[in-house]
């Protein structure tokens, strides 16, 4: 990778997307500014790489590489480019390999069609298909009781498999995080000065591990609590929420470097 001046990370939903619309229009003129100066950005968030990959695209970015899947797996660099779903076959492979009784409960996405998945996400079909491309991670439903989800998750621990719950899916994977494939990321292109946004609690490692972190404020969640680097003014908290804020504090933390 070529020395940079500058390297940002950011989420997408209610971030550098609006919450309402997954407008990103308004942080367009900061973007291509960064792009003119060789500052690579790094979509990072819970999309599938099929899902990352044609925003990438769309946004002029397809020559850096993503972080799909909450941290899971990085989406090479190139159009339409994405990662083999080794990980996820093998992630499927364990979970079918558990007794019965276990198994049963949990409903993945690759348990079902993607009218399954369009139903159980509320996305259109093709959205849906898209969310349902896997690579490294498995969404799904749990419909057991307590002790019984105990018993699944400890049969999946010992296949070096956790998981995490959501507002609505188990997700099941082999415990990479955003911060750890970020850390990756800065690694290959020898660990330049580092911006990292984001408005939700899995992204919290993430803004509290780069040079400047940004809080992007969502009036449709709790506010996170303060981070590590908040009290020093390494990690700052914007005040317009989505595209328009992360413009605002991009533009103003970029000017220190470009």
């Amino acid at each position: 990778m070529p020395n940079v001046p500058l390297i940002v990370f950011t989420d997408l939903d209610a971030t550098l997307l609006d919450h309402e619309t997954y407008d990103w229009q308004p942080a367009k003129p900061v973007l291509d500014r960064l792009i003119d100066a060789n500052v690579p950005v790094i979509l990072t968030s819970s999309k599938t790489a099929a899902e990352i990959s044609q925003l990438r695209d769309a946004m002029g970015l397809s020559d850096c590489p993503a972080i799909c899947e909450n941290g899971a797996g990085l989406v090479p660099p190139g159009q339409g480019a994405l990662p083999s779903p080794d990980a996820y076959r093998r992630l499927r492979r364990i979970l079918d390999s558990l007794p019965v009784g276990l198994r049963d409960d949990y409903t993945g996405f690759g348990d079902m069609d993607v009218d399954g998945v369009a139903e159980a996400t509320g996305l259109p079909r093709a959205e849906a298909a898209l969310a349902a491309q896997r690579a490294f991670t498995e969404p799904g439903l749990w419909r057991g009781d307590t002790a019984e989800l105990t018993a699944f998750l400890s049969a999946l621990a010992a296949h070096g498999v956790s998981a995490r719950e959501g507002g609505r899916f188990l997700t099941l994977g082999f415990g990479r995080r955003k911060v750890d494939a970020m850390t990756e990321v800065l690694t290959r292109y020898g660990n330049p000065p580092s911006i990292a946004l984001g408005d939700a609690p899995n992204d919290q490692e993430m803004i509290e591990a780069a040079t400047h972190g940004v809080i992007i404020p969502n009036p449709h969640r709790d506010p996170l609590p303060p981070l590590n680097g908040e009290a020093e003014g390494r990690v700052m908290r914007e005040q317009t929420a989505g595209p328009a804020g992360w413009a605002h504090a991009v533009s103003a933390l970029a000017d220190r470097y470009l």
